[in-house]
């Protein structure tokens, strides 16, 4: 895991032995069930741990410490994991659910969490379309991530609603977003969010700029 360790240092965080024994497992496990189930294109293993590990833990960046002690969080989109679990394992008090509409993806994601003896985490195979009309979802989680979903006016519908009032949603985009933030200013107001911040991460294990844009 040393792009993984090297990465996570440039990002002032610490990982434990066993905490990388946890990662280690995770890719096993990723590598072993996407023979048979798409869960995705990334299987080399510096690959997956800069592009989907390391690539999740730059969310940490724009996640209060209180939360990440003991707060929620929900991914919406998650698909392998990312980058709630990866949250998850950087921080066990961090109470997780993970929404995926796929049913192979949750499938793994049950397995996954099975597997790694995680507390804390539940998997809904579900639309966040569905699941927001949900009174026990509906303005609950202290944090709502999304890695690559939807457009940005788009993924406001799908995670604002989740957000408890003062709560905010951290997405990871890609650079060039300047037009997709603008698309995104009426929906964001509309549902009662406002931008906060945007913050670029540019970590050379990576390759290239992430942006997390965060709205409270």
């Amino acid at each position: 895991m040393e792009v993984l360790l090297k990465g996570v240092q440039r990002l002032g965080l610490d990982l434990g032995e066993e905490q990388i024994a946890l990662f280690q497992r995770y890719f096993q496990e990723l590598v072993e069930w996407n023979r048979r189930t798409n869960l995705t294109a990334i299987t080399d293993y510096r690959e997956v741990q800069a592009k989907h590990f390391l690539d999740s833990l730059t969310v940490s960046l724009a996640i209060p410490k209180d939360v990440a002690t003991s707060g929620t969080l929900m991914d919406v989109g998650s698909g392998a994991g990312f980058p709630g679990l990866p949250l998850k394992l950087l921080w066990p008090g961090l109470r997780v659910t993970l929404v995926e509409s796929v049913g192979k993806k949750a499938a793994f994601l049950r397995h996954l969490t099975d597997t790694l003896g995680l507390e804390g985490v539940e998997v809904c195979n579900e639309r966040s379309e569905t699941l927001s009309h949900d009174p026990r979802m509906r303005e609950t989680f202290d944090v709502v991530v999304s890695r690559a979903v939807a457009d940005l006016s788009v993924l406001a519908e799908l995670t604002l609603p989740f957000c408890k009032p003062g709560g905010r949603v951290v997405a990871q985009k890609k650079s060039g977003i300047e037009d997709e933030l603008k698309r995104a200013e009426r929906a964001i107001s509309l549902l009662g969010g406002a931008l906060e911040t945007v913050e670029v991460v540019d970590l050379k294990e990576i390759g290239e700029p992430r942006w997390l844009v965060v709205l409270t």
